[in-house]
């Protein structure tokens, strides 16, 4: 398996990784400057050489994997037999100098309802490094030459159309996926909040629409739902920065990517 396909294959799981690379080498070496390998936590693909130095990246590897916050490494290498190694000698020669990259968990946003706002939304949440889900039950908006806008994405996109359940979408997201409803029906958003309650493994959950609409549902997702306040205050809405007032759907969008963008600073999600 290539070193790209091994860094995909950790992000579809939503696994935690590190990138080692060997970034230079004087001398003899296993292996030249640009070798690869992708360390998991409990799997590894590629090689940097074998021996003393790949044994001690992929520990290393391992440390930050489970660290709270890694920052990239540089480790340098003799190797020589005058050097004690924690698995043992290489004695090729040279020094070489390897570079450990953290592979975080990308984060996941599901948008629910590709509206004006949506759209508009999305083409923001695009340009991130996440996986971006687009949720809607009417088939037109998600038409590739609607959604042409997002060909230059840097997220990954997935479009989701729901004709009759698009709360049924929930159950199959990623573990922590940060959840915004804006559909054009509220008794579709109103399924939504009492399903995204239902739904254990979600991140966040956002609601657009004004004061009345939120105490209308508030009132139905205690009586009708049968929760509870604190599960109720899982919900935020409104959706955005309080100081952006404009109405226009490209300002909704950029308030509400930015108070969500803020959240995950200072989360540290």
């Amino acid at each position: 398996m290539t070193w790209i396909a091994a860094v995909a294959r950790l992000r579809a799981r939503r696994e935690p990784g590190v990138l080692v690379t060997v970034a230079t080498v004087r001398g003899h070496a296993p292996r030249d400057a640009g070798a690869k390998l992708v360390v998991g936590r409990t799997e590894a693909w590629g090689s940097i050489g074998g021996g003393n130095v790949e044994a001690v990246a992929i520990d290393r590897a391992r440390e930050m994997i489970t660290a709270a916050e890694p920052e990239p490494e540089l480790m340098d290498f003799a190797l020589n037999d005058k050097v004690t190694n924690r698995h043992g000698v290489q004695c090729c020669g040279g020094t070489v100098a390897v570079l450990l990259e953290p592979l975080p968990v990308v984060r996941a946003v599901a948008v629910f309802g590709v509206g004006h706002v949506g759209l508009e939304l999305a083409r923001i949440l695009a340009r991130q490094d996440l996986d971006l889900h687009l949720v809607d039950s009417r088939a037109e908006l998600l038409s590739e030459e609607r959604l042409g806008v997002l060909a230059d994405a840097v997220a990954q996109v997935h479009v989701h159309h729901t004709p009759l359940l698009p709360e049924e979408v929930l159950a199959e997201l990623p573990p922590g996926t940060h959840v915004l409803i804006m559909t054009h029906d509220h008794a579709e958003d109103a399924a939504l909040c009492d399903a995204a309650l239902r739904t254990g493994h979600l991140g966040s959950v956002g609601l657009i629409g004004s004061a009345a609409k939120w105490s209308r549902f508030r009132k139905r997702l205690a009586t009708e739902g049968g929760h509870d306040e604190a599960a109720i205050d899982r919900i935020k809405t409104p959706i955005g920065l309080a100081d952006i007032t404009g109405k226009e759907p490209a300002t909704i969008a950029v308030s509400v990517a930015a108070d969500l963008l803020r959240s995950f600073e200072t989360a540290g999600d």
